[in-house]
């Protein structure tokens, strides 16, 4: 299955997995990150509110400079108990993070925002997580394989992260960082993107 589009897209985002994402459509996709900081001091813990106005403040930033694409940026939370967390900054807290997680549900949450042709479209998915319970075997191997440092939470659904879920209810590429199968789904409504000729 492939896609066109008579627009230059922009993914405003240097994560990798957004990027392999995105490749699934065949579409040239430029990558451009923005330099918009992210910060997790959240008003009134509404966590859709907060990832949706990052990623329009991502994806403005962007689109200022590459007025005639359509700019598409995410930004992506792990919540526990009303609480962010983040790309651990040690080790230890890795580890503290999955202790914490082990043997109970999280939730990640998504924000994308669209910008070009003169519309924006923002929206938001959330995505529960339910980890297995976890042995301090298991995740001292996975933290020290180096896998989680990158991530929001300590740990990748895509990678050996995978081995401490559970289940999940909601959409997994939305863990990963990008809920695709939505994002997909406007951009076709607004015909942003066509599938090709012949698919």
């Amino acid at each position: 299955m492939q896609f066109i589009s008579e627009r230059q897209i922009i993914l405003a985002s240097g994560s990798p997995r957004r990027r392999e994402l995105l490749g699934v459509l065949g579409l040239p996709i430029k990558v451009l990150p923005s330099n918009v900081e992210e910060n997790v001091e959240l008003i009134d813990k509404d966590f859709n509110d907060y990832v949706q106005k990052l990623a329009v403040k991502k994806a403005a930033a962007v689109a200022n400079m590459k007025p005639d694409a359509v700019v598409i940026a995410a930004d992506t939370i792990v919540v526990f108990k009303d609480e962010v967390y983040p790309k651990p900054a040690t080790k230890e807290q890795a580890e503290t993070f999955l202790k914490t997680f082990s043997g109970k549900a999280h939730s990640v949450f998504t924000g994308v925002s669209i910008l070009g042709g003169g519309k924006e479209i923002v929206f938001s998915e959330e995505t529960k997580v339910v980890f297995k319970e976890l042995d301090d075997k298991l995740i001292k191997a996975y933290v020290d394989s180096g896998d989680p440092m990158d991530k929001a939470g300590g740990y990748g659904i895509q990678t050996a992260g995978v081995l401490l879920v559970d289940k999940i209810e909601g959409d997994y590429s939305n863990v990963v960082g990008l809920p695709l199968a939505k994002l997909v789904e406007i951009l076709r409504r607004e015909r942003i993107i066509q599938l090709k000729e012949g698919e």
